[in-house]
């Protein structure tokens, strides 16, 4: 991979960017997608944000490499504190982190999400914390991704500003995703309620604490509720 050529979960993320797009790339690591969205006229500027001296270094001689430093600009700084009212950034992509670290990013400097009309986010894991941070922060579900890649299989999700409302089950699954029931979106969950009932039933012979009612109860819900929907 490189600022030619992404992954495919990069490129995926990179195909939700708005044409004219001014964006902040929080956790870029290389900066490969600011600097692929500005060779392939995507974007018109964009900001790499980095929270790590490392990754922070490695995007700056990045971009110097590209010969970008007119167009991408490299931030050392902690999430969205890398974004500025001034930088009039529009869209923000997030990739590569947990669901709940990514819903913490956005919460936690929302000055910065003042003129972002669209957020683009792939979670590695626990993609329900920022469906649920959505719900909760006025932006609405405009797509939903699911690929596999090297075994691993990764959510996108693309989020506009507006109201929404969303089911137990959408929560947990995506609205769009179990609509579409794509064949890595059957492989995740098939996965997952193997392991749900593996743990169910290593509960049974074991003291039923109130804490283990509990889990069992959740677990039940969780298995009930996944075998409806890959039904």
């Amino acid at each position: 991979m490189n600022a030619q050529k992404l992954s495919e979960r990069l490129a995926k993320v990179a195909s939700y960017v708005p044409t004219g797009a001014v964006v902040a790339d929080i956790g870029s690591d290389h900066a490969y997608l600011p600097c692929y969205l500005i060779h392939e006229g995507v974007a018109e500027r964009a900001i790499a944000g980095e929270v790590v001296q490392g990754p922070y270094e490695s995007a700056v001689k990045q971009v110097r490499q590209e010969g970008l430093t007119d167009k991408v600009t490299v931030r050392l700084a902690d999430g969205l504190a890398a974004v500025t009212a001034a930088d009039m950034v529009d869209t923000v992509t997030i990739a590569g982190m947990g669901g709940p670290l990514i819903a913490s990013i956005l919460t936690k400097n929302p000055e910065s999400l003042t003129h972002v009309t669209r957020l683009i986010l792939q979670p590695n894991i626990h993609a329900m914390a920022i469906r649920e941070w959505a719900v909760a922060h006025q932006f609405a579900i405009l797509e939903e991704a699911i690929l596999e890649e090297d075994d691993k299989i990764y959510e996108i999700l693309v989020l506009q500003r507006g109201d929404m409302k969303l089911t137990e089950a959408e929560l947990l699954f995506g609205p769009h995703l179990m609509q579409a029931k794509e064949a890595p979106f059957v492989k995740k969950w098939t996965r997952e309620l193997a392991q749900w009932r593996k743990i169910l039933a290593n509960t049974e012979n074991i003291e039923q604490t109130a804490s283990i009612v509990e889990k069992r109860a959740e677990l039940t819900h969780k298995i009930a509720l996944t075998e409806e929907v890959l039904q």
